[in-house]
């Protein structure tokens, strides 16, 4: 089957430091970005949800400091990350807004997709935005990351998103083709790969290290991007990107590399609900709510007639019939103290009894896993 950046659903694009700045004078490359940009709203407009993560504050922000030709120590790149992270929003802001398509600016540190409580907010936050058709333009967290919980390359960074807001797309801008047989800088001879299915030992031995002066990635990290988007059952593309509109040119030029995944982003996140997290209390549900849950509506409070143990906003809870059989596990947009308020109720009554406006699901359809057996 051709892959084509045209049938995605959601689509995670990483623009790279060392396409995105000017080498010569520090500054960001406008037409190249504007041709980007371009290709961005023919997405938008065909209804694709688009997130973008952004590299180059920290490039910005270096040359306005005159912090040039040597490496930095972190507190430099902190710095040059909280002048550039200015500049580089206010880019993407006019250009974006010229197709009057709303922007948003996100900062994520690793922490954030590791700590449940953050990781949900950061869900919630970029469904909403895509939702309501705005595209965030997302970047590490430079000023306030360490050395021990940075990234290190807005690679994985873009992974991490993409499994976040259940992506099916991620592409990958980089200053060659795609992944090769082996470095192509130093060997004429090496052939590149068109598609990828399984990361095996000989893969991952042909990925290089980074040759170019703003960026911290290379192939090494590209195949550990790779490795997180297939698992999440996200489709990831190595491309291109020095041309000018290099969304566009994927389709048309087909000179990248596909990893292809063996599921879809959907099936691939009830699989982690189902098998990979621990349940740290239950809800029994009556036979309404039951049969709803069969036949793949989300959980609402009024079917829950019991809930045991002491849970958390995020967590995995058990899900049972009446008569304590396992019908499915999901993730709580509730904590138990709050479930147990609720339990019985129509959303409506919520906000009086809660005192805020939560979500209509006690868990939604999206984040609940059905009991093997049963329909998913």
């Amino acid at each position: 089957m051709k892959q084509t950046i045209r049938n995605a659903k959601c689509l995670v694009i990483k623009i790279g430091s060392s396409l995105l700045v000017d080498n010569s004078t520090g500054a960001i490359h406008r037409k190249w970005l504007t041709s980007v940009i371009q290709d961005i709203k023919t997405c938008w407009e065909r209804g694709q949800q688009i997130v973008i993560v952004s590299s180059g504050s920290i490039a910005l922000g270096r040359r306005h400091l005159q912090l040039k030709n040597r490496t930095l120590q972190l507190e430099e790149k902190q710095a040059a990350a909280a002048v550039g992270q200015i500049k580089l929003a206010h880019a993407y802001q006019e250009i974006l807004e010229q197709h009057n398509i709303t922007v948003a600016q996100v900062l994520l540190t690793l922490d954030d997709s590791e700590n449940r409580k953050r990781y949900l907010n950061a869900k919630n936050t970029l469904e909403t935005l895509l939702n309501l058709r705005a595209i965030p333009v997302i970047n590490e967290n430079d000023t306030v990351a360490t050395a021990e919980i940075r990234y290190g390359d807005n690679d994985r960074l873009a992974a991490r998103v993409a499994q976040m807001v259940s992506a099916d797309t991620l592409v990958l801008l980089s200053d060659i083709d795609g992944l090769y047989t082996s470095n192509p800088r130093f060997n004429p001879g090496a052939t590149l790969i068109p598609e990828v299915t399984q990361l095996t030992s000989d893969i991952l031995a042909m990925a290089g290290d980074s040759a170019t002066e703003f960026g911290t990635g290379g192939m090494i990290t590209k195949l550990a991007a790779a490795k997180i988007a297939l698992t999440s059952g996200c489709k990831m593309v190595i491309a291109p990107g020095k041309h000018l509109n290099p969304i566009a040119r994927i389709d048309e030029t087909r000179n990248c590399t596909w990893f292809i995944p063996e599921t879809t982003p959907m099936s691939a996140r009830k699989n982690w609900i189902a098998q990979h997290l621990k349940p740290t209390g239950s809800i029994t549900v009556d036979a309404g709510a039951a049969n709803a849950l069969r036949h793949g509506k989300s959980l609402l409070s009024v079917g829950v007639i019991d809930i045991e143990g002491e849970f958390n906003k995020g967590d995995a809870i058990i899900i049972m019939s009446e008569n304590k059989q396992e019908i499915a596990r999901g993730l709580t947009n509730y904590t138990s103290h709050d479930a147990k308020k609720i339990k019985g109720h129509k959303s409506s009554a919520f906000e009086a009894i809660l005192g805020y406006c939560g979500c209509d699901e006690i868990i939604h359809r999206n984040d609940l896993s059905l009991h093997l057996g049963e329909k998913n």
